[in-house]
């Protein structure tokens, strides 16, 4: 039995300029097997994940089902990866997340210290929001910090919500929050760092998946390209990124060198008082956990 697997699930990742290869590559480490679930693509991104050569990848071919709730079909494509995996600990990554190698050791070591203390249902690891540019990364309430991206491979471990997390399955129905430990290691999003043309193709084709052509042309006026000032707040980011990433860095300078932080909106301004008690005090107000932190 492996001890560590790896999911995760695409479709349509070159359209959308997801860095898929780099996040199963960063994976490819920590896992003897990484499962993939890969939808019904029309740009290659089959190709490109089987361009990755690695015996420990094994692709699931999949079908989406438009006719789905958005969140149901992106929890369902979790689940059938993780599913599909073997290892007692399995490590989840979206197709735009990548691990650092720094984390890799701290990774590790959790997970042979916890592997018998069957309290640990999970860990939680931290995250970097890129925002823009690969040189920024979001500050205060507009971003998650943390999440569920590790989970005891137990079979009753669910997809919860549009996969942004995970819970536990009860018997008589329902389910529960995990009980998770942290890690000081974090997840590299880069999911806000695509052109900008990119970045309201994908916006668009996923509103389908929760909106209607109403909601649409309300929420996402006509436009070629995306205007990167949603972002509230922002921070300049002073560590390095995973080397998985480097090449791709690099060759999207030729457009992130325009970004420019000072054109974001104003937050209002219970946003605002929020951020500076999070700054004073490290308490976010109101922040939503969906898991159980153990002491």
């Amino acid at each position: 039995m492996p001890f560590v697997s790896g999911f995760s699930f695409v479709r349509n990742a070159l359209r959308y300029g997801y860095p898929v290869v780099e996040s199963l590559r960063s994976l490819l480490p920590l896992c003897d097997e990484i499962i993939v679930a890969v939808g019904d693509s029309e740009d290659g991104t089959l190709e490109a994940v089987e361009s990755i050569g690695a015996p420990e990848i094994r692709i699931l071919p999949t079908q989406w089902h438009p006719t789905e709730p958005g969140w149901r079909i992106l929890a369902e494509q979790t689940q059938i990866a993780l599913n599909a995996c073997r290892g007692h600990w399995c490590i989840y990554l979206q197709a735009d997340e990548v691990l650092h190698e720094r984390d890799y050791e701290t990774i590790r070591q959790a997970l042979q210290e916890n592997v018998k203390d069957q309290r640990v249902e999970a860990f939680v690891l931290r995250y970097y929001h890129f925002y823009g540019s690969y040189d920024y990364i979001g500050a205060g309430r507009q971003w998650y910090r943390r999440e569920v991206r590790i989970v005891r491979n137990t079979g009753d471990v669910i997809s919860w919500g549009d996969a942004q997390g995970f819970r536990k399955q009860l018997p008589g129905g329902g389910a529960r929050p995990l009980r998770a430990r942290e890690l000081p290691a974090y997840v590299y999003h880069y999911g806000w760092v695509r052109p900008p043309h990119t970045m309201m193709q994908k916006l668009r084709d996923f509103a389908r998946l929760w909106h209607d052509d109403e909601w649409i042309a309300q929420k996402l006026p006509p436009a070629e390209l995306f205007d990167y000032r949603s972002a509230y707040r922002l921070k300049r980011f002073t560590g390095t990124h995973p080397s998985v990433m480097h090449e791709r860095i690099a060759r999207d300078h030729a457009w992130t060198q325009y970004f420019e932080p000072s054109r974001l909106l104003k937050a209002p301004l219970r946003v605002r008082l929020s951020d500076w008690l999070e700054e004073l005090t490290g308490w976010r107000i109101g922040e939503y956990h969906n898991f159980r932190l153990l002491r």
